[in-house]
């Protein structure tokens, strides 16, 4: 794969590697924090980030873990923006997981989570979809519900063929049973990352945001853009990391591995960038 190739040489091989966007069952992963680390550590990985949505209790289960197989865990997240007519993803790093304001803003953000969940299901059964929420719910498990666990457990119902017709046909953006999500600005997002003591990256903008889009993020105050992402080509990496060096912002990078349906296996050990980007992070805090 031509993305692999160019993620793998974006280290020198005398120098660790870092994955800093996977994902546990704490939210719509399909690992543990234990399994995710060990999974790490077999692909030669030294850091990761365990960034899932909303949700932050794998953190110190992944630090414990990670002593044991000497690999690093830095504190992450991922949060979900409004920006203009669209959802924008923002990735959080070295943030303070005890912090009482983003504790209680996180647990607002699951109850909304919840309430997504409950309205999908509703529009979904009045379309002759007969999905229970109990059948959501036990996709979920311990983590965040979100449209994910809904596509699989229409998936495992045998209520529609895979899950990306799931979102193509039913709960994606343009679907019968879209459902809004609870919206938080990305200046509040930014806000309470940094109050935490934390950094901010914009995720995966070669999914959905426009040139002008970034710049405006990029004058909101985000700290960085995720240049390395399975979805980025060789020329939208490069595009990326020379808007990074332009406005003097961090980079970042990953696989965005959740495992299980999501069907990424490929992705894990290949998206990755070296130990001086975290570094690089570490300083802009530390220093």
């Amino acid at each position: 794969m031509e993305m692999e190739a160019k993620a793998q040489r974006e280290a020198p091989s005398t120098e660790g590697r870092a994955d800093l966007h996977t994902h546990t069952t704490f939210s719509d992963g399909a690992l543990s924090p234990q399994e995710l680390v060990r999974k790490a550590h077999a692909a030669g990985l030294k850091t990761i980030a365990i960034t899932d949505h909303d949700h932050v209790a794998a953190i110190e289960e992944g630090i414990e873990w990670g002593k044991n197989y000497g690999i690093e865990v830095i504190p992450g997240l991922e949060l979900s923006a409004t920006f203009g007519e669209k959802d924008v993803h923002i990735l959080a790093y070295f943030f303070d997981p005890t912090d009482r304001r983003l504790l209680e803003y996180l647990e607002i953000f699951r109850k909304e989570r919840l309430r997504r969940a409950e309205k999908i299901v509703e529009k979904l059964n009045k379309i002759n979809i007969p999905i229970t929420l109990d059948a959501v719910l036990e996709q979920a498990g311990v983590g965040s519900v979100g449209r994910p666990h809904i596509a699989s457990a229409l998936v495992e119902e045998g209520l529609t063929g895979s899950y990306h017709e799931a979102f193509s046909k039913y709960i994606g953006t343009n679907g019968p049973a879209y459902e809004k999500k609870f919206q938080l600005s990305p200046e509040e997002a930014f806000r309470l990352v940094s109050s935490a003591g934390g950094l901010t990256f914009l995720a995966h903008p070669g999914n959905y945001t426009s040139e002008a889009e970034v710049l405006e993020l990029i004058k909101r105050g985000v700290d960085g853009i995720e240049v390395i992402h399975p979805s980025h080509s060789e020329e939208r990496q490069e595009h990326y990391r020379g808007v990074v060096n332009q406005y003097f912002l961090l980079e970042s990078g990953g696989s965005d591995y959740h495992g299980g349906k999501k069907n990424d296996e490929r992705a894990f050990g290949s998206f990755f960038v070296p130990l001086h980007v975290v570094e690089t992070m570490r300083s802009r805090l530390f220093s």
